[in-house]
């Protein structure tokens, strides 16, 4: 048996469109499956968390198998909602508008060919998993909690950052523009053009990082924003970590430290290619625990959601957690 959740609204409606056309495969094979369409925001995190329930998937029964048909952002709801990652074995087919997953994994382009290997059942790989708690709630949360300390924790698969690319991501949620791209297929406009707009606005902040279990911290007078990698990519193909290996249970950290505006115009575009290092206030470092002490609060994201900003947060890297059938 496969479950289906279907994001119908991602990349403007094409989520709904494409399983029109994947649907007949599930019928002409005889092969069981269930389909639900998400209702907005929450709504894939609670239908992933009912799935995955104790007593709806007990430990002797066969692991879950669930087919995502969204973006980035879709992935990001679902891992919410898992209770036990060894139990769950899930498939993605992009629909989105960044697709940073699928570009890593080097998914095919034409979504009937990866729906095929899904169902071929020959591969199942495995991949770290992200995750960053608040360390400024107070114990009052919105999703997950963390068991020892009560604060809201929230999982990724792609990557996580704080400042800039956050608030850029913050801003794409919500943008008119982003859904007049993607009928158009030019969705990678709205992250930068957003970008650059978000530059021009972007306040001086500094920061302690502190990493794996360093007792001193890296200091940043001033800083842009710092990205968590796990995967290369974020924002529709920025390549902030070209060195980004999903398998070796590290976080791979892009910090942006003290660097003039008018170069960032120049350093920004070169990230499509992994070539931003050049600039000496561009750093990269690698851990399996960072926290980030920021002199004021600033916008997180996970895998591209917002939900909240924060001067505090901890993000950590479980090795090989996510199962995927590929």
């Amino acid at each position: 048996m496969y479950y289906i959740i279907v994001n119908p609204a991602s990349k403007s409606g094409r989520g709904r469109k494409l399983w029109a056309k994947l649907e007949p495969v599930f019928r002409l094979q005889n092969i069981p499956y269930r389909v639900v369409f998400s209702k907005g925001t929450g709504h894939v995190t609670r239908l992933v968390a009912k799935l995955t329930a104790p007593d709806r998937l007990p430990a002797d029964a066969a692991p879950l198998k669930l087919i995502l048909l969204g973006g980035d952002g879709t992935v990001n709801e679902a891992l919410q909602g898992v209770v036990d990652f060894n139990r769950i074995w899930l498939g993605y087919i992009p629909t989105g508008s960044s697709n940073d997953l699928a570009r890593d994994l080097r998914l095919p382009k034409d979504p009937a060919l990866i729906l095929e290997t899904i169902l071929k059942g020959n591969v199942v790989r495995t991949l770290d998993l992200g995750t960053l708690s608040y360390g400024n709630t107070d114990g009052n949360t919105d999703g997950n909690a963390d068991t020892d300390t009560g604060k809201e924790i929230r999982y990724f698969a792609v990557s996580s950052g704080i400042g800039f690319d956050a608030a850029v991501c913050e801003e794409a949620l919500s943008s008119r523009f982003k859904k007049t791209l993607n009928r158009m297929g030019l969705g990678k406009l709205t992250y930068l053009s957003i970008a650059l707009k978000q530059l021009v606005a972007a306040k001086s902040v500094s920061c302690d990082i502190y990493l794996d279990d360093a007792k001193e911290p890296v200091h940043f007078r001033r800083f842009l924003f710092t990205a968590f990698m796990i995967h290369r990519y974020e924002g529709g193909g920025f390549q902030f970590c070209p060195m980004a290996d999903a398998t070796d249970g590290k976080l791979d950290l892009c910090v942006v430290g003290r660097i003039p505006k008018p170069v960032i115009l120049f350093a920004l575009p070169t990230a499509f290619f992994g070539k931003h290092y050049m600039f000496p206030a561009i750093r990269h470092y690698a851990a399996s625990k960072a926290v980030v002490h920021s002199s004021i609060p600033l916008w997180v994201h996970t895998d591209g959601e917002v939900s909240r900003k924060a001067d505090e947060i901890t993000v950590t890297c479980t090795k090989r957690q996510i199962r995927l059938m590929m």
